[in-house]
């Protein structure tokens, strides 16, 4: 989709399009008042700008919107055992992850949910199954009031990463 059909999609279906992009309701709302937009560089710049005005409370919401990782170590097996297309046409195979770096991940992730309330939100573009491993146990030793800016960035570059998507559909 261009940016033009974007700027020119029914308010319906403007909201669903930024529905794939980011769980939350608030952000969603705040994008949809800003169309239309110029161009990219501004679209981007108000994502950014309406995620980092967003309470707490939106964006844990905005993370309930993402799978699990972790439960189903044999969906896990899957996810990583897999290559795929990365952002700018770049190919990236990822590693086939070990029984024993997945079932790390699962509990690793039951770990971290636990103690931070949400799941782990990672930016996992291009990234092994062991280096999600070594980010998921590294970020456990974190304060939830340092964490929760993490998670928060980490979604605001998976957000902006499906805005990409979303206009070279």
């Amino acid at each position: 989709m261009t940016l033009t059909e974007l700027n020119n999609l029914p308010k319906t279906a403007l909201t669903e399009a930024l529905q794939t992009c980011c769980g939350s309701t608030a952000w969603v709302e705040k994008m949809v008042a800003s169309f239309p937009v110029s161009d990219v560089e501004t679209l981007m710049d108000e994502a950014n700008t309406q995620w980092n005005s967003l309470s707490e409370a939106d964006w844990r919401e905005a993370f309930t919107h993402h799978p699990k990782i972790g439960g189903d170590v044999a969906a896990l097996r899957a996810k990583f055992a897999t290559s795929s297309t990365w952002a700018e046409g770049e190919q990236a195979s990822v590693k086939q992850a070990s029984q024993e770096t997945l079932e790390a991940l699962a509990a690793g992730n039951e770990e971290y949910e636990r103690k931070f309330g949400y799941i782990f939100i990672v930016y996992a573009t291009g990234k092994s199954a062991d280096e999600m491993l070594a980010l998921l146990q590294a970020r456990l030793s974190n304060k939830s009031e340092d964490e929760i800016l993490i998670a928060a960035g980490e979604q605001n570059k998976i957000t902006r990463l499906r805005l990409e998507k979303l206009l070279a559909a």
